[in-house]
Protein backbone atom coordinates (compact mmCIF):
# COMPACT_ATOMS: atom_id res chain seq x y z
CA UNK A 1 0.00 0.00 0.00
CA UNK A 2 1.25 3.34 -1.15
CA UNK A 3 0.37 4.96 2.39
CA UNK A 4 2.10 2.66 4.56
CA UNK A 5 4.08 4.75 6.72
CA UNK A 6 2.10 7.91 6.38
CA UNK A 7 -0.37 8.95 9.61
CA UNK A 8 -3.96 7.42 8.77
CA UNK A 9 -6.33 10.89 8.47
CA UNK A 10 -10.32 9.05 8.46
CA UNK A 11 -12.75 11.27 7.00
CA UNK A 12 -14.60 11.89 10.21
CA UNK A 13 -18.26 11.01 9.19
CA UNK A 14 -17.18 7.63 7.84
CA UNK A 15 -15.07 6.89 10.97
CA UNK A 16 -18.42 7.95 13.62
CA UNK A 17 -20.34 5.57 10.94
CA UNK A 18 -17.84 2.91 11.61
CA UNK A 19 -18.12 3.37 15.13
CA UNK A 20 -22.01 3.25 14.79
CA UNK A 21 -21.85 -0.28 12.69
CA UNK A 22 -19.68 -1.87 15.71
CA UNK A 23 -21.64 -0.42 18.62
CA UNK A 24 -24.94 -1.77 16.32
CA UNK A 25 -23.99 -5.26 15.04
CA UNK A 26 -20.54 -6.17 17.81
CA UNK A 27 -22.44 -4.65 20.77
CA UNK A 28 -26.44 -4.79 20.43
CA UNK A 29 -27.11 -0.97 19.89
CA UNK A 30 -29.76 0.07 18.46
CA UNK A 31 -29.20 2.29 15.64
CA UNK A 32 -32.18 4.76 15.52
CA UNK A 33 -30.90 5.25 19.11
CA UNK A 34 -27.10 5.44 18.67
CA UNK A 35 -26.82 7.32 15.65
CA UNK A 36 -28.83 10.32 16.65
CA UNK A 37 -26.52 10.37 20.08
CA UNK A 38 -22.88 10.18 17.94
CA UNK A 39 -23.93 12.63 15.72
CA UNK A 40 -24.61 14.99 18.37
CA UNK A 41 -21.45 14.43 19.82
CA UNK A 42 -19.94 15.14 16.60
CA UNK A 43 -18.66 18.16 14.90
CA UNK A 44 -20.22 17.34 11.82
CA UNK A 45 -22.03 20.02 9.21
CA UNK A 46 -25.58 19.00 7.95
CA UNK A 47 -24.16 17.74 4.91
CA UNK A 48 -21.58 15.38 6.60
CA UNK A 49 -24.78 14.46 9.14
CA UNK A 50 -27.19 13.21 6.10
CA UNK A 51 -24.24 11.48 4.34
CA UNK A 52 -23.18 9.64 8.06
CA UNK A 53 -27.22 8.45 8.23
CA UNK A 54 -27.45 7.71 4.54
CA UNK A 55 -24.12 5.36 4.52
CA UNK A 56 -25.26 4.34 8.86
CA UNK A 57 -28.31 2.95 7.68
CA UNK A 58 -27.62 1.69 4.57
CA UNK A 59 -24.78 -0.67 5.44
CA UNK A 60 -26.98 -1.91 7.92
CA UNK A 61 -29.97 -2.83 5.62
CA UNK A 62 -28.01 -3.99 2.88
CA UNK A 63 -25.26 -5.91 4.61
CA UNK A 64 -26.79 -9.27 3.65
CA UNK A 65 -26.53 -8.38 0.19
CA UNK A 66 -22.90 -6.91 0.84
CA UNK A 67 -21.82 -10.45 2.60
CA UNK A 68 -22.52 -12.34 -0.54
CA UNK A 69 -20.43 -10.23 -2.73
CA UNK A 70 -17.10 -10.51 0.29
CA UNK A 71 -18.01 -13.69 0.34
CA UNK A 72 -16.91 -14.34 -3.89
CA UNK A 73 -13.93 -11.94 -2.87
CA UNK A 74 -12.25 -13.79 0.14
CA UNK A 75 -10.20 -16.61 -0.06
CA UNK A 76 -11.23 -17.78 3.06
CA UNK A 77 -14.76 -18.69 4.92
CA UNK A 78 -16.32 -15.32 5.76
CA UNK A 79 -17.16 -16.48 9.21
CA UNK A 80 -13.45 -16.21 9.90
CA UNK A 81 -13.17 -12.46 9.16
CA UNK A 82 -12.11 -10.20 11.74
CA UNK A 83 -14.89 -8.44 12.69
CA UNK A 84 -13.63 -4.96 12.09
CA UNK A 85 -12.74 -6.04 8.81
CA UNK A 86 -16.24 -7.26 7.69
CA UNK A 87 -17.63 -3.58 9.00
CA UNK A 88 -15.64 -2.33 7.24
CA UNK A 89 -16.00 -4.17 3.62
CA UNK A 90 -19.53 -4.10 4.40
CA UNK A 91 -18.98 0.31 4.51
CA UNK A 92 -16.97 0.27 1.41
CA UNK A 93 -19.08 -1.89 -0.76
CA UNK A 94 -21.91 0.28 -0.18
CA UNK A 95 -20.31 3.31 -1.09
CA UNK A 96 -19.54 1.49 -3.98
CA UNK A 97 -22.93 -0.01 -5.07
CA UNK A 98 -25.74 1.57 -3.13
CA UNK A 99 -24.25 5.23 -2.99
CA UNK A 100 -23.07 8.43 -5.39
CA UNK A 101 -19.32 7.58 -4.69
CA UNK A 102 -16.65 7.45 -6.88
CA UNK A 103 -15.17 3.74 -6.30
CA UNK A 104 -11.42 5.27 -5.83
CA UNK A 105 -13.14 7.48 -2.82
CA UNK A 106 -15.13 4.46 -1.71
CA UNK A 107 -12.02 2.19 -1.40
CA UNK A 108 -9.58 4.90 -0.54
CA UNK A 109 -11.63 6.58 2.53
CA UNK A 110 -12.22 3.34 3.49
CA UNK A 111 -8.98 1.79 3.96
CA UNK A 112 -8.12 5.16 5.90
CA UNK A 113 -10.58 3.95 8.21
CA UNK A 114 -9.09 0.44 8.42
CA UNK A 115 -5.38 1.53 8.42
CA UNK A 116 -6.67 4.18 11.45
CA UNK A 117 -8.81 1.70 13.84
CA UNK A 118 -7.47 -2.14 12.65
CA UNK A 119 -3.77 -1.58 11.38
CA UNK A 120 -1.51 -1.82 8.14
CA UNK A 121 -2.08 -5.71 7.39
CA UNK A 122 -5.83 -5.56 7.88
CA UNK A 123 -6.00 -2.58 5.94
CA UNK A 124 -4.20 -3.83 3.07
CA UNK A 125 -6.58 -7.02 3.15
CA UNK A 126 -9.73 -4.55 3.03
CA UNK A 127 -7.93 -2.56 -0.10
CA UNK A 128 -7.50 -6.14 -2.21
CA UNK A 129 -11.10 -6.88 -0.95
CA UNK A 130 -12.78 -3.87 -1.95
CA UNK A 131 -10.80 -3.35 -5.35
CA UNK A 132 -11.97 -6.84 -6.42
CA UNK A 133 -15.43 -5.81 -5.36
CA UNK A 134 -14.93 -2.70 -7.37
CA UNK A 135 -14.00 -4.55 -10.50
CA UNK A 136 -17.17 -6.64 -10.48
CA UNK A 137 -19.93 -4.12 -11.54
CA UNK A 138 -21.98 -6.92 -12.97
CA UNK A 139 -21.89 -9.41 -9.77
CA UNK A 140 -25.42 -8.84 -8.20
CA UNK A 141 -27.27 -9.25 -11.89
CA UNK A 142 -26.98 -12.97 -11.30
CA UNK A 143 -29.87 -12.25 -8.19
CA UNK A 144 -31.83 -10.63 -10.78
CA UNK A 145 -33.51 -13.87 -12.10
CA UNK A 146 -36.97 -14.89 -10.93
CA UNK A 147 -37.64 -18.06 -12.36
CA UNK A 148 -35.24 -20.67 -10.15
CA UNK A 149 -34.05 -20.25 -7.08
CA UNK A 150 -36.63 -16.94 -6.14
CA UNK A 151 -36.54 -17.17 -2.72
CA UNK A 152 -32.93 -17.15 -1.98
CA UNK A 153 -32.13 -14.63 -4.84
CA UNK A 154 -34.57 -11.72 -3.55
CA UNK A 155 -33.05 -12.63 -0.47
CA UNK A 156 -29.60 -11.85 -1.77
CA UNK A 157 -30.82 -9.15 -3.83
CA UNK A 158 -32.72 -6.85 -1.29
CA UNK A 159 -30.99 -8.16 1.94
CA UNK A 160 -33.76 -9.51 3.66
CA UNK A 161 -32.84 -13.64 5.74
CA UNK A 162 -34.70 -15.79 3.57
CA UNK A 163 -37.35 -17.01 6.47
CA UNK A 164 -38.23 -13.38 6.24
CA UNK A 165 -38.89 -13.48 2.70
CA UNK A 166 -40.89 -16.68 3.31
CA UNK A 167 -43.33 -15.14 5.49
CA UNK A 168 -44.28 -12.45 3.46
CA UNK A 169 -44.84 -14.88 0.63
CA UNK A 170 -47.23 -17.14 2.81
CA UNK A 171 -49.53 -14.41 3.22
CA UNK A 172 -48.99 -12.19 0.19
CA UNK A 173 -49.16 -15.16 -2.51
CA UNK A 174 -47.32 -13.40 -4.75
CA UNK A 175 -43.87 -12.93 -5.48
CA UNK A 176 -44.22 -9.83 -7.87
CA UNK A 177 -46.05 -8.25 -4.39
CA UNK A 178 -43.19 -9.59 -2.08
CA UNK A 179 -40.68 -8.00 -4.11
CA UNK A 180 -42.35 -4.66 -4.14
CA UNK A 181 -42.69 -4.82 -0.53
CA UNK A 182 -39.02 -5.93 0.28
CA UNK A 183 -38.28 -2.86 -2.27
CA UNK A 184 -40.49 -0.79 0.27
CA UNK A 185 -38.85 -2.08 3.49
CA UNK A 186 -34.93 -0.92 2.22
CA UNK A 187 -36.54 3.40 1.28
CA UNK A 188 -36.00 4.91 3.86
CA UNK A 189 -39.08 5.95 5.83
CA UNK A 190 -39.44 9.84 6.47
CA UNK A 191 -40.52 11.16 10.12
CA UNK A 192 -44.02 10.65 10.87
CA UNK A 193 -45.18 12.74 13.64
CA UNK A 194 -48.55 12.76 15.49
CA UNK A 195 -49.96 16.13 16.76
CA UNK A 196 -51.67 14.89 20.22
CA UNK A 197 -54.60 16.45 21.00
CA UNK A 198 -55.07 19.22 23.59
CA UNK A 199 -51.75 19.71 23.45
CA UNK A 200 -50.76 20.38 20.25
CA UNK A 201 -51.97 20.56 16.96
CA UNK A 202 -51.90 19.46 12.92
CA UNK A 203 -51.48 23.19 11.91
CA UNK A 204 -48.88 23.75 14.38
CA UNK A 205 -46.79 21.20 12.57
CA UNK A 206 -47.68 22.10 9.34
CA UNK A 207 -46.56 25.50 10.08
CA UNK A 208 -43.31 24.21 11.06
CA UNK A 209 -42.67 22.35 8.13
CA UNK A 210 -45.02 19.12 7.99
CA UNK A 211 -47.50 18.06 5.41
CA UNK A 212 -50.62 15.65 6.13
CA UNK A 213 -50.91 12.14 6.59
CA UNK A 214 -53.48 10.79 4.49
CA UNK A 215 -56.20 8.41 6.46
CA UNK A 216 -54.78 10.08 10.03
CA UNK A 217 -57.06 12.40 12.14
CA UNK A 218 -53.66 14.11 13.97
CA UNK A 219 -50.23 12.69 11.24
CA UNK A 220 -48.02 14.89 9.61
CA UNK A 221 -45.24 13.68 7.50
CA UNK A 222 -42.00 15.81 7.83
CA UNK A 223 -39.81 17.47 5.77
CA UNK A 224 -37.21 17.77 8.21
CA UNK A 225 -35.51 15.90 11.40
CA UNK A 226 -38.17 15.53 14.11
CA UNK A 227 -35.90 17.39 17.13
CA UNK A 228 -36.65 20.63 14.90
CA UNK A 229 -40.22 20.60 15.62
CA UNK A 230 -41.27 22.76 19.53
CA UNK A 231 -43.89 20.36 19.92
CA UNK A 232 -41.82 17.45 20.06
CA UNK A 233 -39.09 18.98 22.09
CA UNK A 234 -41.38 20.14 24.63
CA UNK A 235 -43.34 16.33 24.82
CA UNK A 236 -46.49 17.89 23.13
CA UNK A 237 -45.87 16.01 19.99
CA UNK A 238 -45.01 12.14 18.77
CA UNK A 239 -43.15 10.49 16.23
CA UNK A 240 -45.50 7.84 15.52
CA UNK A 241 -45.89 5.69 12.14
CA UNK A 242 -48.81 6.07 9.98
CA UNK A 243 -50.03 2.43 10.73
CA UNK A 244 -49.72 2.78 14.60
CA UNK A 245 -51.98 5.78 14.40
CA UNK A 246 -54.73 4.26 12.07
CA UNK A 247 -54.93 1.36 14.85
CA UNK A 248 -55.02 3.58 18.26
CA UNK A 249 -57.86 5.70 16.22
CA UNK A 250 -59.71 2.51 15.64
CA UNK A 251 -59.33 1.26 19.30
CA UNK A 252 -60.62 4.79 20.27
CA UNK A 253 -63.41 5.04 17.69
CA UNK A 254 -64.63 1.50 19.53
CA UNK A 255 -66.30 4.01 21.94
CA UNK A 256 -69.57 4.95 20.86
CA UNK A 257 -71.19 6.93 23.37
CA UNK A 258 -70.85 8.87 26.08
CA UNK A 259 -70.85 5.95 28.78
CA UNK A 260 -67.82 6.15 30.63
CA UNK A 261 -65.14 3.57 29.85
CA UNK A 262 -62.33 2.11 31.87
CA UNK A 263 -59.44 1.78 28.91
CA UNK A 264 -56.06 -0.29 29.25
CA UNK A 265 -52.93 -0.14 27.36
CA UNK A 266 -51.36 -3.55 28.41
CA UNK A 267 -47.77 -3.38 26.82
CA UNK A 268 -47.28 0.65 26.53
CA UNK A 269 -43.84 1.38 25.91
CA UNK A 270 -42.20 3.09 24.95
CA UNK A 271 -45.54 4.63 25.11
CA UNK A 272 -46.51 6.32 21.46
CA UNK A 273 -49.80 4.54 21.19
CA UNK A 274 -50.27 5.29 25.39
CA UNK A 275 -49.28 9.59 24.55
CA UNK A 276 -51.94 8.93 21.69
CA UNK A 277 -54.83 7.19 23.04
CA UNK A 278 -54.59 9.37 26.64
CA UNK A 279 -54.42 12.56 24.73
CA UNK A 280 -57.71 11.84 22.95
CA UNK A 281 -59.33 10.52 25.82
CA UNK A 282 -58.82 13.86 27.85
CA UNK A 283 -59.66 15.74 24.96
CA UNK A 284 -62.83 13.99 23.79
CA UNK A 285 -63.75 11.76 26.38
CA UNK A 286 -62.76 12.97 30.07
CA UNK A 287 -65.08 10.94 31.49
CA UNK A 288 -63.20 7.77 30.89
CA UNK A 289 -59.96 6.13 32.70
CA UNK A 290 -56.82 5.35 31.12
CA UNK A 291 -54.41 3.34 32.63
CA UNK A 292 -50.91 2.27 30.67
CA UNK A 293 -49.01 -0.67 31.68
CA UNK A 294 -45.28 -1.36 30.96
CA UNK A 295 -43.59 -4.55 32.58
CA UNK A 296 -40.34 -3.75 31.96
CA UNK A 297 -39.07 -0.21 34.01
CA UNK A 298 -37.17 2.04 32.17
CA UNK A 299 -39.49 1.29 29.38
CA UNK A 300 -42.12 2.43 31.72
CA UNK A 301 -40.43 5.65 32.86
CA UNK A 302 -41.01 6.34 29.10
CA UNK A 303 -44.20 6.03 29.14
CA UNK A 304 -44.14 8.73 32.25
CA UNK A 305 -42.52 10.90 30.43
CA UNK A 306 -45.47 11.49 27.88
CA UNK A 307 -48.63 10.63 30.13
CA UNK A 308 -48.91 11.19 33.88
CA UNK A 309 -47.05 8.84 35.93
CA UNK A 310 -50.04 8.01 38.21
CA UNK A 311 -51.39 6.68 34.68
CA UNK A 312 -48.55 3.90 34.55
CA UNK A 313 -48.03 0.81 36.02
CA UNK A 314 -45.57 -1.43 35.64
CA UNK A 315 -46.51 -5.17 36.18
CA UNK A 316 -46.02 -7.95 33.65
CA UNK A 317 -49.39 -8.43 31.24
CA UNK A 318 -49.90 -11.66 32.59
CA UNK A 319 -50.03 -10.66 36.34
CA UNK A 320 -52.65 -7.90 35.93
CA UNK A 321 -55.67 -10.47 36.82
CA UNK A 322 -54.06 -10.02 40.05
CA UNK A 323 -55.37 -6.39 40.56
CA UNK A 324 -58.81 -7.42 40.28
CA UNK A 325 -59.50 -4.29 37.97
CA UNK A 326 -61.82 -4.55 35.21
CA UNK A 327 -61.31 -2.77 32.01
CA UNK A 328 -63.89 -2.32 28.91
CA UNK A 329 -60.97 -1.53 26.43
CA UNK A 330 -57.68 -3.24 26.34
CA UNK A 331 -55.06 -2.52 23.96
CA UNK A 332 -52.14 -5.26 23.36
CA UNK A 333 -49.82 -4.00 21.46
CA UNK A 334 -47.93 -7.70 21.57
CA UNK A 335 -44.29 -8.24 21.52
CA UNK A 336 -43.38 -9.26 18.62
CA UNK A 337 -40.80 -9.96 15.52
CA UNK A 338 -41.30 -6.30 14.56
CA UNK A 339 -41.21 -7.77 10.66
CA UNK A 340 -43.89 -4.76 9.87
CA UNK A 341 -41.22 -2.34 10.67
CA UNK A 342 -38.02 -2.98 8.78
CA UNK A 343 -37.72 0.02 7.25
CA UNK A 344 -37.46 2.24 10.07
CA UNK A 345 -35.08 -0.20 12.42
CA UNK A 346 -32.20 -1.40 9.82
CA UNK A 347 -30.71 -3.64 11.77
CA UNK A 348 -34.18 -5.62 12.66
CA UNK A 349 -33.87 -8.10 10.38
CA UNK A 350 -30.31 -9.44 11.30
CA UNK A 351 -31.81 -9.68 14.85
CA UNK A 352 -34.72 -11.88 14.86
CA UNK A 353 -35.07 -15.78 14.46
CA UNK A 354 -37.37 -18.38 14.11
CA UNK A 355 -36.47 -19.38 17.50
CA UNK A 356 -37.58 -15.85 18.76
CA UNK A 357 -40.60 -16.19 16.76
CA UNK A 358 -41.90 -19.26 18.62
CA UNK A 359 -41.13 -17.82 21.61
CA UNK A 360 -43.36 -14.23 21.11
CA UNK A 361 -46.01 -16.46 19.86
CA UNK A 362 -46.31 -18.09 23.51
CA UNK A 363 -46.24 -14.52 25.04
CA UNK A 364 -48.59 -13.14 22.67
CA UNK A 365 -50.98 -16.40 23.60
CA UNK A 366 -50.14 -15.54 27.12
CA UNK A 367 -51.40 -12.04 26.95
CA UNK A 368 -54.65 -12.60 24.97
CA UNK A 369 -55.95 -15.05 27.76
CA UNK A 370 -55.14 -12.73 30.88
CA UNK A 371 -56.71 -10.16 28.86
CA UNK A 372 -59.89 -12.06 28.71
CA UNK A 373 -59.89 -12.24 32.90
CA UNK A 374 -59.80 -8.78 33.19
CA UNK A 375 -61.87 -7.71 30.33
CA UNK A 376 -65.92 -6.20 31.31
CA UNK A 377 -68.79 -8.12 29.98
CA UNK A 378 -69.41 -5.44 26.80
CA UNK A 379 -65.60 -5.02 26.67
CA UNK A 380 -63.51 -5.06 23.43
CA UNK A 381 -59.72 -6.56 23.43
CA UNK A 382 -57.49 -5.07 20.52
CA UNK A 383 -54.61 -7.48 19.52
CA UNK A 384 -51.71 -5.64 17.29
CA UNK A 385 -48.61 -6.45 16.10
CA UNK A 386 -46.11 -4.80 14.21
CA UNK A 387 -45.29 -7.74 12.28
CA UNK A 388 -47.28 -9.60 9.37
CA UNK A 389 -46.18 -13.16 9.99
CA UNK A 390 -48.95 -15.90 9.81
CA UNK A 391 -47.83 -16.95 13.33
CA UNK A 392 -48.27 -13.23 14.90
CA UNK A 393 -51.41 -12.50 13.02
CA UNK A 394 -54.21 -14.94 11.48
CA UNK A 395 -53.12 -18.21 13.06
CA UNK A 396 -52.49 -16.09 16.53
CA UNK A 397 -55.96 -14.79 16.47
CA UNK A 398 -57.68 -18.37 15.37
CA UNK A 399 -56.01 -19.93 18.03
CA UNK A 400 -57.31 -17.81 20.45
CA UNK A 401 -60.64 -17.89 19.41
CA UNK A 402 -60.47 -22.40 19.18
CA UNK A 403 -59.43 -21.48 22.97
CA UNK A 404 -62.07 -18.80 23.45
CA UNK A 405 -64.97 -19.79 21.64
CA UNK A 406 -67.07 -17.02 23.75
CA UNK A 407 -65.34 -14.66 21.37
CA UNK A 408 -65.62 -13.69 18.15
CA UNK A 409 -63.73 -11.22 15.94
CA UNK A 410 -65.53 -7.55 15.51
CA UNK A 411 -65.57 -6.38 11.98
CA UNK A 412 -63.26 -3.34 11.72
CA UNK A 413 -64.85 -1.94 8.87
CA UNK A 414 -67.29 -0.45 11.48
CA UNK A 415 -64.82 1.67 13.55
CA UNK A 416 -62.31 2.96 10.31
CA UNK A 417 -61.57 6.33 10.03
CA UNK A 418 -63.62 7.87 7.77
CA UNK A 419 -60.37 8.60 5.38
CA UNK A 420 -58.93 5.06 5.61
CA UNK A 421 -60.32 2.36 2.76
CA UNK A 422 -61.79 -0.20 3.91
CA UNK A 423 -59.16 -2.42 1.61
CA UNK A 424 -57.46 -2.68 4.69
CA UNK A 425 -59.94 -4.75 6.15
CA UNK A 426 -59.66 -8.63 5.50
CA UNK A 427 -62.24 -11.21 5.00
CA UNK A 428 -61.92 -12.00 8.34
CA UNK A 429 -62.65 -8.50 10.05
CA UNK A 430 -58.96 -8.06 10.68
CA UNK A 431 -57.07 -5.22 9.38
CA UNK A 432 -53.71 -5.67 7.62
CA UNK A 433 -51.61 -2.57 6.45
CA UNK A 434 -48.59 -3.08 4.00
CA UNK A 435 -45.59 -0.85 3.99
CA UNK A 436 -45.65 -0.80 -0.12
CA UNK A 437 -49.47 -0.42 -0.54
CA UNK A 438 -50.09 1.79 2.82
CA UNK A 439 -46.84 3.60 3.51
CA UNK A 440 -47.00 2.71 7.03
CA UNK A 441 -45.16 -0.17 8.91
CA UNK A 442 -46.88 -3.48 8.10
CA UNK A 443 -49.35 -3.05 11.02
CA UNK A 444 -52.07 -6.23 11.98
CA UNK A 445 -55.31 -5.54 14.18
CA UNK A 446 -57.59 -8.01 15.12
CA UNK A 447 -60.67 -6.72 17.56
CA UNK A 448 -61.82 -9.05 19.88
CA UNK A 449 -65.45 -9.41 22.15
CA UNK A 450 -67.72 -11.57 23.71
CA UNK A 451 -70.02 -12.85 21.32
Amino acid sequence: MANVGRKPKPDPSRLLVFHLLTQVNREGAYANLRLPELLEQSELDERDRSFATELGYGTLRMQGKHDALITAKIDRPFEELDPGIVDLLRMGIHQIFEMRVADHAAVGETVEIARAMIGESKASFVNAVLRKAASDSDFYSQYDDTTTNIKSNLSIKYSHPEWEVGAFYDQLKDWVEVEALLKANNLPAKPQLIAWPGRSTVEELISEGGTRIDGTEYGVLSKKMPGRYAAIRERRAGVQDRGSQIVSQIFLNTAKDNTPLNWLDMCAGPGGKAAAIYSSLTHDRPQDSFTANEPIEHRARLVSQVIPEANVISLKGQDLPSLNVMYDRILIDAPCTGLGALRRRPEARWRRTPADLKELVMIQRQLLDSATQILDSDGIIAYVTCSPHLLETKAQVLEFLHKHPEFEIAEASGFLPESVLNELVLEDGTVQMWTHRDVSDSMFMALLRRK
